[in-house]
């Protein structure tokens, strides 16, 4: 049986505008720096995070 919201999906960010959206308002950016990072560190949301904070 598939669950809702597995752990892989939790833990990733996809292209999708919502999520890029999200993500961006959640660490408080452009949806342009979360694309950039999500370029250069692909696409784990805490080494997205952690890019876009060092970069602050």
């Amino acid at each position: 049986m598939a669950t809702r919201g597995s752990k892989v999906e939790k833990n990733s960010v996809s292209n999708q505008p919502h999520e890029i959206k999200y993500e961006a308002r959640k660490t408080g950016s452009s949806a342009a720096e979360v694309r950039d990072a999500k370029k250069s560190t692909g696409n784990q949301r805490s080494k997205i995070e952690k890019e876009i904070k060092n970069k602050k």
